[in-house]
């Protein structure tokens, strides 16, 4: 049986190499909308072309004339509504839409009880509270395509999921990003070129600098808590932020590792390809047959792992913090985070501001509850202008 699928966010990193999925299983999947912010045409249209789906959306309502006129024959849909509907017409949404802006694609496609290969972790990280409301929707899946959390699943498939969790601890790996090894004084003048060279990884600007800064292991921290740490979760096994663990690993083969109450771990291993997590979460349970990332055990020379610096890197505490909080503090790290990144890309700030800015907005919050998407909304306007005001204080 043909699985239809629908992209969100299909012009950035993971959305192309989802099609690249398809390409190599076309028997298994079929393509049937696009969606994309509108910023960059001429691949949403090359990409049209070349899968004809029946759907295209952007988010962005200035791209209709100039898309009516290129796009092959379609239902064009518009604005966020636009792009967040499809999460509902096809049997599996892939969101790959960046940042805080993908939340609505994940409650469109959970509360229409689809299955969601979750890619954009802000909205999970931001609205944890909502979103776990929604994965309880009849027929509602979630599964991760960070190959972190794609590799803590597949660890967690070694236990009995009918018996006692007997889980210790998860243990979450990063590369240490373009950064590792600098003290806190090396790192006062770095550029964006310097943060936008990530040694292993392949990715857009955003979630490049985020790894630079360990921000984004630490957002990946609270979506391990929200994916893995509740026991009312598919997957849950009932443990708390201290049993949630980093380890700087340079090389990026081991990706997420599962330890047990015996003291046994279990760990996934492959070369860093997204294209492997990604059909892992759009194939389970079953797998695809297109080996993605296989590693070539006769060159495999060594694998080396560190503790991150904290002092260093100061946006993995401040996660912690905010995941520890819980209810909207999450929101608000990271409607202050996506602010701040984009303070330093545009030469606003410097790479060192970026925490500090975090900070004075976590110490701001005032522990607004997460008891609706309109409550989250809020509090993630409310950090991107306190984030803003910071920024223009510092420039």
């Amino acid at each position: 049986m043909t699985i239809t699928v629908a992209i969100a966010g299909s012009t950035g990193s993971i959305g192309t190499q989802t099609l690249a999925v398809v390409a190599a299983e076309p028997d298994r999947y079929r393509v049937i909308a696009l969606g994309a912010s509108g910023r960059n045409v001429d691949a949403l249209v090359a990409q049209a072309r070349a899968v004809r789906p029946a759907i295209v959306a952007v988010a962005d309502p200035s791209a209709r004339a100039e898309l009516e006129e290129r796009l092959p024959p379609c239902d064009l849909r518009l604005g966020t509504d636009g792009l967040a509907s499809i999460g509902a017409e096809a049997d599996l949404c892939v969101n790959g839409v960046v940042g805080f802006a993908g939340l609505a694609v994940t409650l469109a496609t959970l509360t229409a009880g689809r299955r969601l290969a979750l890619a954009n972790k802000e909205s999970l990280i931001a609205a944890g509270p909502v979103v776990q409301r929604a994965r309880r929707t009849p027929g509602a899946e979630l599964l991760p395509v960070d190959s972190e959390h794609g590799a803590i699943h597949q660890c967690l498939r070694a236990r009995d999921p009918d018996g006692p969790a007997r889980v210790a601890q998860l243990v979450l790996t990063a590369s240490g990003g373009p950064f590792r090894g600098r003290t806190r004084a090396d790192l006062a003048s770095v550029s964006v070129e310097d943060a936008l060279a990530h040694p292993t990884w392949k990715m857009g600007p955003k979630i490049t600098v985020d790894s630079s800064t360990l921000m984004n292991k630490g957002l990946e921290v609270i979506e391990a808590h929200e994916l893995f740490g509740a026991p009312a979760g598919a997957h849950g096994v009932g443990i708390g932020f201290d049993a949630i663990d980093v380890v700087v690993h340079p090389q990026s083969i081991v990706h997420s590792m599962v330890t047990y109450s015996d003291g046994s771990t279990i760990a996934q291993l492959s070369e860093p390809d997204m294209r492997l997590p990604i059909g892992y979460a759009m194939a389970w349970p079953d797998r695809i047959a297109t080996p993605f990332g296989a590693i070539d055990w006769s060159t495999l020379g060594r694998l080396d792992f560190e503790p991150p610096d904290h002092e260093a890197f100061p946006c993995l505490g401040l996660a912690y913090a905010a995941g520890r909080l819980g209810e909207t503090a999450p929101a608000a790290l990271n409607a202050a985070n996506e602010v701040a990144v984009q303070a330093f890309l545009d030469g606003a700030i410097r790479w060192i501001d970026i925490p500090e800015v975090l900070s004075r907005v976590l110490d701001r919050h005032d522990g607004t509850r997460a008891d609706s998407a309109e409550a989250v909304i809020a509090v993630d306007g409310w950090a991107r202008q306190e984030a803003r005001r910071l920024v223009e204080a510092a420039a």
